[in-house]
Parts: C-alpha cells; structure tokens; sequence
C-alpha cells in the first residue's frame, strides 16, 4: 500500500540532538537562578529580542552577546549572551538520527532550522565553536533540502520558511509530517496541512513516527 505521505520535514536542535533547554536548566542550577528564566527572556518580545535578531542575522556574537544581558538583566539576571550560546549544541541521538536515514531512502526530507552564522566567530573559553560542531555533515547530508534561518533571513514560526521549504521539495503540504520540539513552530505547519509531531520524548516520537508512516524505524540495527 501507497504512503500517504511524501515528505518528512525535520526541526534540528531538539530533535535530532537533546533539548537545549536541558542545558539551559543546568546553567540555571549551576548559577543560582530560577528555572526557566533564559526561556523567559528568550520569549519576551520573541520576534524582535535579541534571539530572533541573532537567528535572522541581524546581531553579530558581539552584539547578541550584549543585547542578550541588557535584556536579561531587565528580567531580573544580567546573563552575557556569550554565555548561552555554548549551551545550545546538544548532543546527538542516534536513534532520531537512524529514523531519519532509513525515511530517507524512501521518501523526501528536508531541514527547517533556526540558527545563526555568529558562532562561528564566538570565541568561547573553552574553544571557538563553529557550525560543524552543531551540523554533522554526514547527518546534513541525509535532507534532501536544508533551510537556515540565518541564511534566509527568515525564522520559525513565520509561515513563509514552511512555504519555502514546501516549494523546494515540491509536495503538497499535506502529505508531510513535520517534528519540532516546540509547540509554536509546530502551529504554522499544521495550519498548512501538515501532520505534526511534537518532540518531547524522542522513543515516544519515534513510535508516533513509525505509527504514521507505517514503517517499523526500529527495525534496522
């Protein structure tokens, strides 16, 4: 029997690596602040914070490094945004990643990210971070079609990142499911049809995944 769908369109952090919320939390504990207060300022002002400035490219490291504490300290915590950056690489999961090798001998694949070119120059104190420690090349090369915000100018939950994805993978919007561990990035893609998964636990993912496409993702070693 005939998928019903087409395409499968995957979010990167959060998803194929561990939340970066679980880093996020760490650094909370670790520095004595409430949980969840680089979540909260991250969400204040959400389109136009220093976050989403950074991930349209529109802030170098330096600048989000500055904006991010003027803006946390407002919020209670002056936070330097060199600090946070470092936090959001995650680690990789295998099994997410094998999902998304064995759909992609079958159906089309593509890669809707927020990100942002300024890491690549962030110095930190451990090393200079760069992209390919946050995009494994051989993980990458598994889409058929990337989308970085940072490079689009364009950054998720806008409806116009979704559309272009959609137009470059030539599927009706319908016939993708989409996975993201953010409910608010997932609105817009269920708005156009998609079916969606949202990443919380990815075992659990993976089985509402197998269950749509009718394919066993853990059947290969």
């Amino acid at each position: 029997m005939a998928s019903q769908f087409d395409a499968v369109i995957w979010d990167f952090g959060g998803v194929l690596t561990s939340s970066p919320f679980e880093a996020f939390a760490d650094f909370e504990m670790r520095q004595g602040i409430e949980p969840g207060f680089i979540r909260r300022v991250n969400s204040h002002n959400p389109d136009h914070n220093a976050w989403a400035r950074l991930e349209r490219d529109e802030l170098s490291a330096e600048g989000f490094d500055l904006a991010f504490a003027l803006e946390s300290e407002a919020l209670g915590h002056r936070i330097a945004g060199a600090d946070i950056l470092p936090l959001i690489a995650g680690t990789i999961r295998p099994a997410m990643v094998e999902a998304l090798r064995i759909i992609s001998e079958t159906l089309k694949t593509g890669c809707i990210t927020n990100n942002f070119k300024a890491i690549s120059t962030l110095q930190t104190q451990d090393s200079k971070l760069s992209f390919a420690s946050l995009y494994k090349r051989d993980i990458m090369n598994l889409f058929d079609h990337v989308i970085e915000s940072a490079l689009v100018g364009i950054r998720k939950p806008d409806p116009a990142i979704y559309k272009m994805m959609i137009e470059a993978l030539d599927v009706d919007p319908e016939r993708c499911i989409y996975l993201d561990d953010l409910g608010i990035n997932l609105k817009p893609a269920r708005a156009m049809g998609m079916q969606t998964i949202k990443v919380s636990d990815p075992s659990a993912s993976i089985d509402q995944l197998s269950s749509l496409l009718q394919i066993d993702l853990r059947a290969h070693p």
